[in-house]
């Protein structure tokens, strides 16, 4: 499966990055021309529990009705129960290796920030890897430092064909300088959920 297309405009949101209803963010950005969404309800203000599987669900809802790939952060219990596209990890999560044998159909990501990560990590039971923070980002608090361009750069020159989508600071201002350096797509988040124009702001990513 081709997934390189999927990662062009790769909208990541939890409740927690709303100042809104999510469903309303979500359907804007849809309309504006996001290629996947990746369902992340973590941090402090996220849901927990049956509140986090009821907005869960009228996402992935919207997802589904509109053809777009639903992705879980993390959360590999939430994977049947919100019928999930694909799912997620960082370095410290569920291991792609136990996922793959569990659900072999899924889309995985997995997260790699550096070249120690790249080497403890087995590249051919994920579908793409999320590369960064390529720039300083506010929205994690436990983000690592920036690894700016260079990392994009090196990995695509390692790994001339695996799809990378880049995450970390990611603005309309950035995004071209980072598909520039070897990304097949941009993630981002307040970008969007803090967008007065989100079809205007996704035209620029």
């Amino acid at each position: 499966m081709n997934v390189k297309p999927m990662l062009r405009k790769y909208f990541i949101m939890g409740s927690q990055n709303c100042s809104r209803d999510p469903a309303i963010i979500l359907k804007e950005a849809i309309a504006g021309g996001i290629t996947a969404f990746q369902y992340r309800e973590k941090g402090p203000g996220s849901l927990t529990g049956e509140a986090k599987i009821e907005l869960g669900k009228r996402l992935r809802k919207i997802c589904r009705e509109h053809g777009i790939p639903f992705i879980i952060n993390d959360d590999i219990d939430l994977i049947e129960v919100l019928d999930v596209d694909g799912v997620h990890v960082g370095q410290d999560d569920t291991p792609p290796e136990q996922i793959r044998e569990m659900y072999p159909d899924l889309i995985i990501g997995l997260s790699i920030s550096n070249e120690q990560e790249l080497k403890n990590s087995n590249l051919e039971v994920v579908d793409y890897v999320g590369a960064g923070p390529v720039f300083t980002t506010k929205t994690k608090e436990d983000a690592k430092d920036a690894v700016g361009l260079a990392w994009i750069e090196t990995l695509r020159k390692w790994h001339p064909d695996l799809p990378i989508v880049a995450i970390g600071g990611i603005n309309e201002n950035n995004a071209k300088q980072v598909l520039a350096a070897g990304a097949d797509g941009v993630a981002f988040i307040s970008a969007v959920t803090k967008s007065k124009d989100i079809t205007e702001t996704l035209k620029r990513l």
